[in-house]
């Protein structure tokens, strides 16, 4: 039996490589032979996040097909934010906290979602199911990973299971959270020497509304301005990106993780279904959106929802 190979989306963030790693070294603790593997460039702060921790990123990888017949997907399950050649392998298991879409199997796998505010949580939950001892350092990378997707508790997708989870692991990594969790968003923020290309594709996932294919990026800083003042050279990177995967809507979240409000810049043929999914009019091609920094409970579920009326 071939090695399983373990990832999360492509463009991946804190939680996709983490949850990789932390999954991967389970599954060889109870007996499947697994790598943790990667679809894309490692971001600032899952790097100071892997440096904290004394831990290796996963090697990168394009193609699966030609290494292994098995794959296990970790925070996400939507084809299109997969490894090109998912259809030729088989995906045995899923480990989520997104909306189910786009996804389907020939066989039976063993898919567990549920609705929390990162993969972490629910790794830890396998972890006691198993009665495996999770190591110190892969500890500290399943908090960075709550840390993270939570905007240090901050986000309305964390929960009270997060909370708890980030407690048990925060002891047994032997941090403060909120030290270290502050210090890792800052390294993350620091968004210096990066191209707008770069900027657009540190945090994007595209999704299907509709019928349409849409992408959001996320940019998160300590001072937006930083960001914002490069607006022209986004919007070019934004438009190319557009013409090439031939998007219907490009919405690039820049959110403020101080105050936690969140300035769109959107492009595209459907920029009116933007401005109606957030009750807002666009100026310069942006708006600001108070109190939103969630893309996966605040932007996905309402452009979706309004894509699909107009289908």
């Amino acid at each position: 039996m071939t090695k399983a190979l373990v990832f999360g989306h492509k463009s991946p963030d804190t939680d996709t490589i983490t949850a990789a790693i932390a999954y991967a070294h389970l599954k060889n603790e109870i007996g499947m032979e697994a790598e943790a593997v990667r679809l894309g460039e490692i971001n600032g702060e899952t790097a100071y996040a892997l440096e904290q921790f004394n831990a290796e990123a996963p090697r990168l990888i394009e193609k699966v097909a030609g290494e292994t017949d098995r794959v296990i997907l970790v925070d996400h399950n939507e084809r299109q934010q997969s490894v090109d050649d998912l259809d030729e392998v088989k995906v045995i298991e899923v480990i989520d906290h997104h909306r189910i879409a786009n996804f389907e199997t020939s066989d039976p796998v063993y898919f567990r979602a549920e609705p929390v505010g990162c993969t972490a949580t629910i790794l830890l939950k396998l972890y006691k199911e198993h009665g495996v001892e999770i190591p110190k350092n892969i500890a500290g990378l399943m908090l960075s990973a709550i840390i993270s997707d939570s905007l240090l508790f901050k986000s309305p997708t964390c929960t009270e299971e997060d909370v708890k989870a980030a407690k048990e692991l925060e002891e047994i990594a032997g941090v403060n959270a909120e030290e270290y969790g502050l210090e890792m968003l800052k390294a993350g923020a620091d968004l210096s020497g990066k191209t707008a290309e770069e900027l657009i594709a540190l945090d994007a996932k595209v999704f299907e509304m509709g019928g349409q294919h849409v992408k959001i990026a996320q940019v998160n800083a300590v001072d937006p301005q930083d960001i914002l003042i490069r607006q022209e050279e986004i919007e070019k990177a934004v438009e190319a990106a557009i013409e090439e995967e031939k998007l219907a809507l490009f919405t690039v979240a820049v959110t403020d993780i101080l105050n936690s409000n969140s300035t769109i810049i959107v492009k595209g043929s459907h920029v009116s279904l933007a401005e109606k999914a957030f009750n807002v009019t666009l100026s310069n091609h942006t708006a600001l959106l108070e109190g939103v920094v969630s893309r996966k409970k605040q932007i996905v579920p309402v452009l979706t929802e309004t894509f699909n009326e107009e289908a």
